[in-house]
């Protein structure tokens, strides 16, 4: 009985923060919505308030947003989020996240004293649901940058068969985002966008190499804008660049299956202390409780926590080499 009264509560909760969540977050219906509002007619009076209706929460969402970037986003730390999350390719504005963020917080901690009822449990839950999203969006920002890195080689042999052709370097561009998947299709678009707007070549590269952190993409950006200044034979130097770009995956894809032991020690070492206590605390209570409530216990856990935080770090630097 007591299991069942605790997945009604837990499914409770979830429907509540995802109905939040969804409210907070539509974007597509926002325009369509205040327009029914003033397209209806007055003898849809039922449909009309419904819509009025919608109109009001959707405005009250924004004001909310409009608030948190007020009082928790200054210009700084907004445009550094607003970057972070164009880097991840993740479409949300930089209120949204933070939003999101104490959404999970105060979703993961409540999930943590449902299930454990020890209000030390909160604050691990509350920690864990505050760094989620800071784990996901870095975890996006690696994926998309390996890649957008994966195909740069074939970008710029398309690159360098359209100027062999004959094609301006906008042109080739424009190929590029023709024949390209994302996110190269992507970036290449709002660089061409950018252009098309009224910016010259050398920033619209520049907010390109923020937007893309590609130490391949640097040095390919790097050659552009000094051929540009010098001149030469762009499609010559670019030939080079492939070369080096293809030189450096295949050193990288040999040191990743070196590595790969000492990776997964690291995981194991950062992660099993934490998910064994938990497993225990969860079979037994009594056996390990003690561990959270007398000062020895919480000094041998903050002991281990530390020496498990600088094991993991020394593997992660043994195991990381730069190409």
């Amino acid at each position: 009985m007591m299991l069942l009264i605790l997945l009604l509560v837990l499914l409770t909760v979830i429907s509540f923060f995802w109905s939040i969540f969804k409210i907070a977050f539509v974007r597509e219906n926002k325009l369509k919505t205040r327009m029914q509002h003033y397209l209806l007619s007055k003898e849809d009076s039922v449909k009309q308030t419904e819509v009025l209706v919608e109109v009001n929460r959707l405005t009250f969402i924004q004001i909310l947003k409009q608030r948190i970037q007020k009082k928790f986003l200054t210009k700084e730390k907004n445009t550094k989020l607003e970057t972070k999350i164009a880097q991840a390719g993740i479409p949300l504005k930089p209120e949204e996240y933070i939003l999101f963020q104490w959404i999970l917080t105060a979703l993961i901690a409540g999930l943590f004293y449902l299930f454990t009822e020890n209000i030390f449990f909160i604050f691990v839950g509350g920690f864990l649901g505050f760094q989620l999203p800071k784990w996901y969006l870095r975890k996006k920002q690696r994926e998309r940058t390996s890649k957008f890195n994966e195909g740069l080689a074939d970008m710029i042999t398309t690159i360098v068969g359209s100027l062999r052709a004959g094609f301006s370097f906008q042109q080739a561009l424009k190929s590029v985002v023709e024949e390209a998947s994302s996110p190269i299709k992507d970036e290449m678009g709002s660089v061409l966008t950018e252009m098309q707007y009224g910016k010259n070549i050398e920033d619209a590269l520049n907010d390109l190499k923020e937007r893309m952190p590609s130490e391949d993409l640097e040095l390919m950006i790097q050659a552009i804008l000094i051929q540009r200044q010098v001149g030469g034979n762009l499609a010559t130097v670019l030939d080079k660049i492939i070369e080096t770009i293809r030189d450096r995956t295949k050193i990288q894809g040999q040191i990743s299956t070196l590595t790969a032991q000492g990776r997964l020690s690291g995981y194991v070492i950062a992660l099993l202390p934490v998910i064994l206590g938990f497993l225990l605390y969860m079979i037994e209570p009594d056996y390990i409780g003690s561990l959270f409530r007398h000062p020895l216990g919480l000094a041998m856990i903050g002991a281990g926590l530390f020496s498990g935080v600088i094991g993991f770090i020394l593997i992660k630097k043994i195991t990381t080499i730069e190409v």
